[in-house]
């Protein structure tokens, strides 16, 4: 069985990288040849996060409009089309419409977010979220046989558009993420998020400079998409992101952060829709955290157990309090978290769940032709 996955971004993205890459040598093993097709190269999607004009990058937009158009021909190459979020970063469900129609195609459509929620650009404003044609998502989910959702809260969003939801978590490969011999003296906190999510930890501020004035830690601050972060009494290392680094870092840490908050580019709805992804990276490899119990986060691992829950200011405080004040509480915890993730987020047990779904899927169906 040939597959075609589509996705706007290369494997830099953790969405390509955790949704489609690392299941392709899975599926193979189950006669299924998944081909992934980004939308943006490695250095187009580096240019998105570069100080250069909307125009510039508006212009570079060219040669990837190019490159989709003529997988037309190709199309018919295939059994099937994966569709992770869309096909292209703008405009309308152009791309999965002509290919599902020229290659009469059934479309299986992957939203590890809910991305049929509109919400205002943190980078590019009111005409970004313009050009995002947030309807689209509905579009897609009301033409696609079965729409694999990240979580619980997107499948019950699917399934109200009377369309078949499989719920598959995003996961790691428990072998690469594993716990390592850590001796950090002082202990470390770390956060590794986007530019876009940077505001969440800003709000953790405070707590951190209080924290500060009891325990001596470091603060370990991985892809803000910032040149200089300072607070007042904390030692800081602030890295960019690097894809190299991504599971040393996260082996790195002795606590991981992980708080939540509503914003104007991230609106409750949006927010109970995200997949609780850095939670899982974190039990991976075997240390605990303090999360805000929103949405998916609120339902993975076992709060006391794992990790700890936090909202107020005041349990944030004293979640990271006994965690930096017990290194046997660290480690205990962590130990239990890496047994959670190895029965609960295996990448052999949701490609089993994936090669289902698209063994499931005949040549045609009800809705390959819509």
């Amino acid at each position: 069985m040939r597959v075609l996955g589509i996705c706007s971004y290369p494997v830099e993205s953790a969405a390509t990288r955790y949704r489609l890459a690392q299941f392709v040598a899975s599926l193979a093993e189950k006669d299924i040849n998944l081909e992934i097709s980004p939308f943006l190269d490695s250095r187009q999607f580096a240019l998105l996060y570069q100080n250069k004009s909307l125009f510039e990058k508006v212009f570079g937009l060219a040669k990837p409009i190019f490159r989709r158009l003529s997988e037309i021909s190709k199309i018919r190459r295939y059994d099937a089309l994966l569709v992770q979020r869309e096909a292209m970063i703008f405009g309308p469900a152009f791309f999965e419409w002509i290919f599902r129609k020229f290659g009469r195609l059934p479309m299986i459509l992957d939203l590890d977010d809910a991305t049929y929620i509109s919400y205002e650009s943190p980078t590019y404003g009111k005409i970004g979220s313009f050009l995002k044609f947030f309807g689209k998502t509905d579009k897609l989910i009301e033409n696609a046989q079965v729409v694999i959702c990240g979580n619980s809260f997107i499948a019950e969003y699917v399934r109200s558009k009377g369309t078949k939801a499989v719920v598959i978590p995003t996961v790691v490969e428990t072998d690469v993420f594993c716990p390592v011999e850590r001796n950090n003296e002082p202990p470390v906190i770390g956060w590794i998020g986007t530019h876009s999510t940077f505001p969440f930890l800003e709000s953790l501020f405070p707590v951190l400079q209080k924290l500060a004035e009891k325990h001596e830690f470091l603060l370990k601050i991985v892809g803000a998409g910032r040149e200089n972060i300072t607070l007042e009494g904390v030692r800081i290392e602030n890295l960019n992101w690097n894809l190299e680094r991504e599971v040393a870092d996260f082996q790195s840490l002795d606590i991981g952060l992980y708080p939540i908050q509503t914003a104007k580019s991230a609106p409750p709805e949006w927010i109970l829709g995200k997949s609780g992804f850095k939670a899982i990276q974190y039990l991976a490899v075997g240390i605990p955290f303090v999360v805000t119990p929103i949405g998916m986060c609120a339902e993975i691992g076992v709060p006391g157990e794992t990790h700890f829950n936090a909202q107020s200011s005041e349990e944030w405080y004293n979640s990271l309090n006994k965690l930096l004040s017990d290194t046997a509480l660290r480690k205990k915890m962590g130990a239990r978290g890496r047994h959670y993730a190895l029965q609960n987020f295996t990448v052999p047990k949701q490609a089993e769940i994936l090669a289902e779904v698209l063994h499931g899927i005949g040549k045609t169906g009800d809705k390959s032709n819509a």
